[in-house]
């Protein structure tokens, strides 16, 4: 259903990404990215609660820069690529909070389960036109998630106490939006 006055924008999967973040033994961050990333913007400027978000995200995109390492992630004792081989989010809510910030609320599914996040985004919704002519947004959204909270509970005691993976994981995502 179009709303009067919204207007449609889907994401440029050439120019966006999703990353993660996540402890490896307790002392330093290892960094992911999922390149397979769609998904579709309804704006809604005169109302932006009524505005909404979609997106999709590849799992088997999933890249660490270690082929074993990402093996392992995509298997069955992480993200279980052949079961889930998707993951999505769909906004319930859309607040500007500051000129140009906005909180955009709704609901991550991963792993099969789903939960209620809550991204904090910097962007604009005044669009850029490109040297095609095509109008462009961009926003750069943050949250954090305890993967187990997923069902993403694989993990490995170290000799000297703690564990080889964090819970807590940190996900940003850069996304440019091409008006459809």
């Amino acid at each position: 259903m179009t709303l009067p006055g919204s207007t449609t924008w889907k994401i440029d999967p050439a120019h966006s990404a999703a990353e993660f973040k996540v402890k490896h033994m307790m002392i330093s961050n290892v960094k992911g990215k999922f390149s397979g990333i769609s998904g579709v913007l309804t704006l809604v400027e005169s109302s932006l609660s009524l505005s909404t978000v979609e997106a999709t995200i590849l799992v088997d995109t999933l890249h660490t820069a270690d082929p074993q390492r990402d093996a392992h992630l995509k298997s069955a004792d992480f993200f279980d690529a052949e079961k889930f081989p998707v993951m999505t989010f769909q906004s319930t809510r859309v607040t500007r909070t500051a000129p140009g910030e906005f909180t955009v609320i709704g609901d991550l599914t991963l792993h099969g389960v789903t939960r209620s996040v809550i991204f904090e985004v910097e962007g604009s919704t005044d669009p850029a036109k490109d040297p095609w002519g095509n109008l462009r947004l961009g926003a750069s959204a943050t949250t954090k998630i305890n993967r187990k909270d997923f069902g993403l509970v694989w993990n490995a005691a170290l000799e000297a106490g703690g564990v080889l993976v964090g819970d807590e994981v940190a996900i940003s995502l850069d996304v440019e939006f091409i008006k459809a």
